[in-house]
């Protein structure tokens, strides 16, 4: 049994269909409940400087709801549930149908919580930190919109990787092993556990294997190209990057705290689902 929550922030993305209509139902249920407290707001809204009161947050949507709220809610130490209105969604755990029995669940202190591991990265020039911010899935440097592959000075700690001459690099979280990684060629790793994957995109001569790192490892990369390159954090938060920067990366201090109703096993036959979902879409 967990502490029951009392205060609850229920966010939704107006470019999901119903996602409106479902955190209202779910608001409603709430707030008739004595001693509840729970308010709306839509994704757009979300401030990482703000302090919300909350005990739980719940996201309304696909993936990229999840991944918006899910940053919040490991700077607040807060419980995320996810509400999955997407068409295939790996991180929001509970079906749209499912919202009430999850809520009833939550309510009586029927659920687990499962940390899962963030990056944290950081965007160095000419010795100056430009950019810190933590990411859930995974940080990327990658090409811009001219279709060239860039040089990327890849360290683990003080010790050469690879310079790899492809179009971007992943850095990976577990959760995200399933996202732009996987995508890449990257390994699948189950949640639970606490490493980094560096995954290069499209290499050039230049070793294209995935690496599996310990939670304890930084990645250094220094980027050589004459023409523009992205930092990408969880592919929502965009920067410019130039010949020269130098991009850090390892395991944040941070966690964000999936709340869990399946079995601890749960993972293996999400995939499974999920996979033949992807499968059956591209037929």
């Amino acid at each position: 049994m967990t502490k029951v929550p009392n205060r609850f922030l229920v966010f939704h993305n107006p470019q999901v269909t119903r996602s409106q209509q479902i955190a209202d139902e779910i608001n409603l249920r709430l707030q008739d409940k004595p001693g509840l407290v729970s308010t709306t707001m839509l994704i757009s809204e979300l401030d990482h400087n703000a302090n919300y009161n909350a005990d739980m947050l719940l996201a309304v949507g696909g993936d990229g709801t999840m991944l918006r709220v899910g940053r919040i809610a490991a700077q607040m130490d807060c419980p995320v549930l996810g509400i999955n209105l997407g068409e295939v969604g790996f991180l929001p755990q509970i079906p749209e149908n499912d919202w009430q029995y999850a809520i009833d669940r939550i309510l009586k202190g029927d659920f687990e919580l499962e940390p899962r591991m963030l990056v944290h990265g950081e965007l160095i020039r000419n010795g100056n930190q430009l950019i810190s911010q933590h990411a859930l899935n995974e940080i990327v440097v990658t090409r811009g919109a001219l279709a060239r592959p860039i040089r990327l000075e890849t360290k683990v700690d003080n010790a050469a990787l690879a310079n790899y001459v492809a179009d971007g690099v992943i850095v990976s979280t577990p959760t995200g092993s399933t996202a732009y990684s996987l995508a890449a060629g990257g390994p699948i790793l189950p949640p639970n556990l606490r490493n980094l994957v560096v995954t290069p995109i499209s290499p050039h001569l230049s070793m294209g294997s995935s690496v599996v790192l310990s939670e304890g490892c930084t990645v250094t990369i220094v980027i050589r190209t004459n023409y523009e390159a992205i930092l990408s954090l969880d592919g929502q938060l965009e920067t410019v990057i130039m010949d020269g920067d130098c991009v850090r990366v390892r395991a944040s201090s941070r966690n964000c705290n999936f709340v869990r109703l399946q079995d601890p096993n749960y993972f293996y036959s999400d995939l499974s689902e999920r996979m033949s979902i992807k499968g059956r879409e591209h037929k």
